[in-house]
């Protein structure tokens, strides 16, 4: 056995010794529920994993100013108490590589469960939990790979080695955004999404709005009186609907020509009145809106609001009450990184490395924050991260064997990483570079 073979070998044996360890870890993580605003558990649980590692651990504050930034999401919630949590092994070596995960989850509506959302349960090779796939399974893949260089070529982590855990990415990214501004980028960054093992490497632009309409509230007594809101519900659907299908004519992007529908728009969230015996003063409808990359966050939600004031000015009541639109969430600009990138070579050569073939090349109607490493600070990212079922849906896990499986390439990576010195052909250190398509 050649000595590179028998070094891969080893770090093989001790992926697969520091899996269980690994594995508690995340099963921490899941039972810290950490859905906006409510993050700092999860953080702790991540700074312990890091420091128990090796790595030096600090926290970065968000900023309140994050959000005037152009390509910021609108904030949910203030930024006080709820920090990012970075680990760094040889903090200000070069070359410097980045491990980017989000610790924030969508809510989860425990009815609809099998079992309580925030306690894992381990069955038939996946762990179930809210969080589990997105993306608390990739934080576990991401430090099983460390750990296992640590224990088996801890000599092999010659450079930088980041570690950045950040709130807000299923809603605004401005976690990942202020890190950059922080000065916190890497020469290059994997983010530990979960993409079934292959190589993530684009997304459409996303959009939040809220659309408010408006009535007369009454007691349900004289409701013939009054005028209820929610009866402007399928307008606004209808309006939707059709933007949707001018949306998805736009077949400018040869990237997004495979994915069968990159360009959704979906109505998440109907709210109105509180109570039964009551006519409703307001009905908001909360809106995700998919849109291509040529256009800016801008463009998207004036056309959200041109439809929707279209097809309003059809309705009586609504032609003289029309409804109010705002963003609130994501203004998120579509992304992609080329796919003969050095660093999609490089992953890709890690992955056939561990496993005999290579991963597949995928874009998604959907974000991740490499946005912001590509799109505004030049720097080359992409995501790379274990299976996943449900997310964003009831009884959501993630397959503990790809979580093994994805630790050997990236374990791999970082090797391979350091001793090149880098990425060839790619720019270290501060200056932005072209690295999209």
């Amino acid at each position: 056995m050649s000595g590179a073979a028998e070094h891969q070998d080893a770090v093989d044996r001790a992926v697969d010794a520091e899996a269980e360890q690994m594995f508690a870890f995340l099963e921490r993580l899941v039972r810290a529920p950490s859905t906006v605003g409510d993050e700092a558990g999860a953080q702790e649980v991540v700074a312990g994993e890091l420091a128990r590692l090796g790595f030096e651990v600090s926290r970065l504050p968000v900023p309140e100013r994050t959000a005037a930034h152009p390509a910021a999401g609108v904030p949910q919630c203030s930024y006080a108490g709820r920090e990012n949590v970075l680990g760094r092994i040889n903090p200000g070596s070069s070359p410097s590589l980045l491990f980017n995960g989000h610790v924030d989850v969508v809510p989860a509506e425990a009815a609809m469960w099998s079992g309580d959302p925030f306690e894992p349960v381990t069955a038939a090779g996946w762990l179930r939990g809210r969080g589990a796939g997105d993306m608390k399974g990739g934080f576990a893949m991401g430090l099983l790979a460390v750990a296992a260089l640590r224990r088996a070529m801890p000599g092999t982590l010659t450079g930088e080695l980041g570690f950045l855990s950040v709130i807000e990415e299923e809603c605004t990214g401005n976690g990942t955004l202020a890190a950059c501004e922080a000065g916190v980028l890497g020469d290059a960054v994997v983010l530990l999404e979960p993409t079934g093992l292959d190589l993530l490497l684009g997304g459409v632009g996303i959009l939040w709005a809220e659309i408010e309409a408006l009535g007369v509230p009454a007691h349900a007594e004289s409701a013939e009186r009054a005028v209820n809101p929610v009866h402007s519900v399928p307008v606004i659907l209808r309006a939707l609907a059709g933007l949707a299908e001018e949306i998805a004519q736009d077949t400018t992007d040869p990237a997004f020509a495979q994915v069968a529908s990159p360009y959704n728009v979906n109505a998440g969230t109907v709210r109105a009145g509180d109570w039964p015996s009551s006519v409703p003063a307001r009905v908001r409808v909360g809106v995700r809106v998919a849109y291509p990359r040529r256009w800016t966050a801008a463009e998207a939600f004036d056309r959200v609001r041109a439809a929707v004031l279209r097809a309003a000015a059809a309705d009586p009541w609504l032609a003289a009450h029309p409804p109010v639109l705002r963003q609130t969430g994501f203004r998120a600009q579509g992304y992609l990184l080329r796919h003969d990138h050095p660093l999609v070579t490089a992953v890709a050569d890690a992955h056939a490395g561990a496993h005999g073939d290579r991963p597949a090349n995928l874009v998604l109607g959907s974000t991740t924050d490499a946005r912001y490493y590509l799109n505004q600070f030049g720097r080359p990212a992409l995501a790379y991260g274990p299976r996943a079922r449900n997310i964003h849906a009831p009884d959501e896990a993630v397959e503990l064997a790809s979580i093994v499986a994805g630790a050997r390439t990236l374990a791999r990576f970082i090797v391979s990483f350091f001793a090149d010195g880098g990425l060839p052909g790619v720019r270290r250190g501060r200056g932005r570079q072209r690295v999209g398509s």
